[in-house]
């Protein structure tokens, strides 16, 4: 599982997450997300430009990872993401499917959630 903890963590990476070639690979053909703020995201939607590249800021806390059968996985965990002096958080899960040959995200969704506290 800490392939997918590798790709997952590529999606919130500038270098990678605007990489046209990479996302194409990463992305399913009918991927879907329901985003943090309720809005839904086609594959299209998802698949940036090089031009389109802002720097991305955040830090994923409490990953896990669960099998759901022999070629789906679902990975868990909390989002930190700044943006202009402000921060969101969001409990966050994708659906990964390997029966293609390799991971293809199929499905995400962001829920907004209260900061975590440190321990």
């Amino acid at each position: 599982m800490q392939e997918l903890h590798a790709i997952e963590h590529s999606l919130w990476a500038t270098v990678s997450r605007f990489d046209p070639d990479l996302m194409e690979q990463v992305f399913a053909d009918d991927f879907a997300e329901f985003g943090r703020s309720g809005r839904r995201y086609t594959r299209a939607e998802m698949l940036f430009s090089p031009d389109q590249a802002t720097p991305i800021d955040a830090t994923l806390h409490q990953m896990m990872s669960r099998a759901l059968s022999d070629d789906i996985s679902i990975v868990t965990y909390v989002s930190e993401v700044r943006y202009d002096g402000s921060t969101e958080w969001a409990n966050r899960s994708s659906i990964w499917d390997s029966s293609s040959g390799g991971w293809k995200l199929r499905f995400h969704q962001g829920t907004p959630c209260a900061p975590l506290t440190p321990k």
